[in-house]
């Protein structure tokens, strides 16, 4: 079977940085299958990363090798790794971006060394795609860096149960299409308040008329708040860590 390698950015499609990587990694493992993930995660937003990774990378066959540069302190003293988790491989900064991975009790991590001619700028390029290629040919992870004594982990906050049973969340994140993904995880029924606004929770978006605004349990397992045929974000208000509160259903 061919090497996968998948590709999760925050670089766009316009200036080529992309390319460059791909170029990379096909020299290196010209037999290799490329998968753009995403190229369009807000600009050094780590998190909104890390929880696409999350989302994703077990969905991909073992042995696939994730390339995740989300990189806001590439050039610094962070460090740069390389994972094995699952039977899968991932390589990225060290800044909680593959803490999915890295969070199951078999990850292990490497240190992959900078080399001197690399820019300072675009580690995509000159370390982590590398390091890739050299995954995809079948070398082993420890022979690309020292193991990783604490690499950093990012955790989705849990929501907070009060007394009367409600649970305290949070957005955390808001897609493409102006849903609020919470953290509330799993509940098919109750009421989410948000300010002043107590919105239902719902099978899905077309149970309730255009532009009213309706609680779902999304793809993700978590409660998104979405408006039918509208933007949940705008008509609502809110952001990534606007509070939310779950009433559940009285039986």
């Amino acid at each position: 079977m061919k090497p996968i390698i998948t590709l999760l950015t925050d670089f766009g499609t316009v200036d080529g940085y992309v390319g460059e990587m791909k170029g990379v990694l096909l020299a290196g493992a010209p037999d290799a299958t490329l998968v753009d993930i995403t190229h369009d995660i807000p600009p050094q937003d780590v998190e909104r990363a890390r929880l696409t990774l999350a989302r994703v990378w077990r969905r991909f066959p073992p042995a696939t090798i994730h390339v995740v540069v989300v990189d806001p302190g590439v050039g610094s003293s962070r460090a740069a790794i390389a994972v094995e988790s699952d039977g899968r491989w991932l390589v990225g900064p060290d800044n909680g971006v593959l803490s999915a991975a890295l969070l199951l009790p078999t990850a292990r991590a490497v240190v992959l060394p900078v080399p001197s001619k690399a820019s300072a700028t675009f580690h995509g390029r000159d370390v982590f795609a590398p390091a890739a290629a050299a995954l995809a040919r079948g070398e082993p992870l420890d022979a690309l860096g020292e193991s990783a004594a604490s690499p950093v982990v990012r955790r989705t906050p849990e929501p907070v149960r009060q007394t009367d049973g409600s649970l305290d969340g949070e957005v955390i994140y808001v897609d493409r299409f102006g849903n609020a993904v919470t953290n509330l995880f799993g509940f098919r029924a109750g009421v989410v308040r948000t300010g002043l606004r107590r919105i239902p929770v719902r099978h899905t978006y077309a149970d309730v008329a255009t532009g009213e605004a309706v609680a779902v349990v999304g793809s993700t397992g978590f409660v998104e708040l979405a408006v039918r045929d509208g933007n949940a974000a705008e008509a609502l208000q809110i952001v990534r860590g606007s509070r939310v509160t779950l009433e559940p259903a009285v039986s």
